[in-house]
């Protein structure tokens, strides 16, 4: 028989170690994928249902309830352990930290409840600290449109002004800045404004939506 040609041989070379290769990459991929996967299944059967549920007793109660958002951080770091390991306990931590550091300051002048700063913390251990920045600038952008859009509906652009200006007047000054005077509940039921925890919840919602789809390269 003739013998083959040094061409024929480089070839039949090349494609054994592909074959004997691929087995091994796709193995790891494969893994990756599946815990890639897992996770979002978890956060889907978890964090969204927790969240939808946060924003909603926000909404009609005005304020969310220190065992939600425990249950939400303790389920989010452990998942976050359990398809990754160390790193992923650890980037989960880094999201909660993000998520409450994001949060702390506007508390502290009494500018929104602890709640939202601990649901804020809560999501971050799901997200990690890169996707929890998003949902709170996301967040923080929705909120404002929808207020700008209640204030105009309802007719009371001058009274909106008016704790603008409290608010102002807040910040600039030192002896108020951390006081009570001009604080999320001197304004009582007059805003009429969503609390954080909703558009929180809708920003969360849509960057989880965008990272998982592949969509906005998050």
């Amino acid at each position: 028989m003739r013998g083959r040609s040094k061409g024929e041989e480089a070839k039949t070379e090349w494609t054994d170690t592909t074959h004997r290769a691929q087995p091994r990459f796709v193995s790891r991929a494969s893994e990756t994928e599946t815990m890639e996967i897992g996770l979002v299944y978890t956060a889907c059967a978890v964090m969204v249902p927790g969240i939808l549920l946060a924003s909603w007793i926000d909404y009609a109660q005005r304020r969310v309830p220190n065992w939600l958002n425990l249950t939400l951080l303790l389920t989010g770091l452990t998942a976050q352990a359990y398809f990754s390991g160390w790193s992923g306990l650890v980037h989960g931590l880094g999201g909660a930290l993000v998520g409450f550091g994001l949060l702390i300051l506007p508390w502290i002048m009494h500018g929104m409840g602890a709640g939202d700063v601990k649901l804020m913390a809560a999501i971050g251990a799901w997200l990690g600290p890169v996707l929890t920045f998003y949902a709170f600038a996301l967040g923080a952008v929705i909120g404002g449109v929808i207020a700008v859009a209640m204030i105009l509906s309802s007719g009371r652009l001058r009274m909106a002004c008016a704790n603008l200006g409290v608010i102002l007047a807040k910040c600039t000054n030192r002896s108020t800045i951390f006081s009570e005077f001009g604080s999320a509940k001197s304004f009582g039921a007059t805003s009429q404004l969503l609390p954080y925890g909703v558009p929180l919840t809708i920003g969360t919602l849509l960057v989880f939506g965008a990272s998982v789809t592949g969509w906005w390269g998050v």
